[in-house]
């Protein structure tokens, strides 16, 4: 299918700053990782904190944040200058778990709307606190991403982010593994502080890792208990049924976020809803589909080998039949890109696949990537992995 490239700027925030080609040099040394980060509370109980934004519908932005009083207002006031809210809204809602010994503050979810498009708004969150402003994205192309995936809260991920607060970029993808809270509760609200001065700014659109799972024998079976309360996506706007997986469009851009820790089987509501999902979209109007998943599909690290599999037998030919552009993975801390491939070839009418899993987590980079001789991955030779 043709596509006018050079009508997206596609802006990949790829790990560290800048990460070396993966198989670059054998004597390449990997860094190891950095000290933790905690970031504690540093306004009052009635202030909003973690603050938060991600899109919702066409032109609405919801806007979230946490406040440790329970009875604070649920109320977003906005404008187009400083300190000057012509307008507010209370739609949304607002709630609040607990985990073992551990109660959240409450969260506060309001949507906001609408609003033009390539245009900077100013807002306060329940009626106090500080300011805050965002800059929607256009309607139109270009459009520029962030996408950076398994981001934790460490000295590497404060790099990184310092590296995307300096791109004036539109929107961030982030596929799965955001805190590393593993069940440690107070470690989502540390994530929340640390990320709010680049969240609150542009919208964050995440899908869920294995770090987000949670789950406990009995009491937490079904898990993303934090998750789920924390990181509301837009997934009903897109008909389905579980924040877990959603799609959105943006600009020219259907984006896809699946579930890697979801059912994904023929008979799963996962594949049901992507099925009729891809039906419905419309090349003419987001010519650009791009996915995003967790687990990679296809990966020669020997970190993680093999997990996606399953997935990828069951999920594959419905992307390879929609002519998805692009799909993006975390989970191995490394990157690595693939030429466009389907069923294990090369494949001119299938994805780009690409890994993009250190964002800064505190496990640090994989360390288990073989070599591959050049022949291995010659672009030219049918039937193998090319490897750009």
């Amino acid at each position: 299918m043709a596509k006018k490239y050079s009508s997206l700027l596609l802006f990949l925030l790829l790990l560290l700053d800048s990460l070396p080609n993966f198989n670059a040099s054998p004597e390449y040394s990997r860094p190891p990782p950095r000290p933790a980060i905690f970031a504690g509370p540093t306004r009052s109980k009635s202030e909003p904190e973690q603050v938060h934004i991600s899109l919702v519908g066409k032109d609405h932005m919801r806007v979230t944040w946490i406040t440790s009083h329970k009875h604070e207002t649920s109320i977003v006031e906005y404008g187009t200058s400083p300190g000057n809210y012509d307008k507010s809204s209370m739609t949304g809602e607002r709630m609040s778990y607990r985990y073992f010994f551990y109660n959240s503050g409450e969260i506060h979810h309001i949507t906001i709307g609408s609003l033009g498009p390539n245009k900077t708004y100013y807002y306060r969150c329940g009626g106090n606190g500080p300011e805050f402003s965002f800059k929607t994205p256009p309607s139109t192309f270009p459009i520029e991403f962030a996408i950076v995936g398994d981001l934790g809260q460490t000295e590497w991920t404060a790099s990184t982010l310092e590296h995307i607060g300096s791109k004036d970029y539109d929107v961030l993808l982030l596929p799965g593994d955001l805190s590393y809270a593993d069940t440690q509760q107070p470690l989502w609200d540390s994530f929340g502080r640390l990320v709010e001065p680049y969240a609150s700014k542009r919208p964050w659109m995440v899908t869920h890792g294995n770090h987000e799972i949670e789950t406990f024998p009995i009491i937490y079976r079904h898990g993303f208990r934090a998750y789920n309360s924390r990181w509301l996506m837009p997934y009903q706007q897109s008909g389905s049924t579980s924040n877990l997986y959603y799609s959105f469009d943006v600009a020219g851009c259907h984006v896809i976020m699946l579930g890697s820790y979801v059912d994904f089987d023929a008979q799963s509501d996962q594949y049901t809803w992507l099925q009729g999902d891809l039906a419905k979209v419309d090349r003419g109007v987001t010519p650009w589909i791009f996915v995003l998943v967790h687990v990679p599909w296809y990966n020669t690290n020997l970190a993680h080998k093999g997990e996606g599999e399953s997935m990828r037998k069951s999920m594959e030919e419905l992307l390879y039949n929609a002519r998805v552009d692009v799909v993006f993975a975390g989970h191995v801390h490394a990157y690595e890109r693939f030429t466009r491939v389907y069923d294990n070839k090369a494949d001119q009418c299938g994805p780009i696949y690409m890994t993009i899993g250190d964002g800064g987590n505190r496990e640090g980079l994989a360390m288990m990537a073989p070599s591959y001789s050049k022949e291995e991955f010659d672009p030219g030779s049918e039937g193998t992995l090319a490897k750009l």
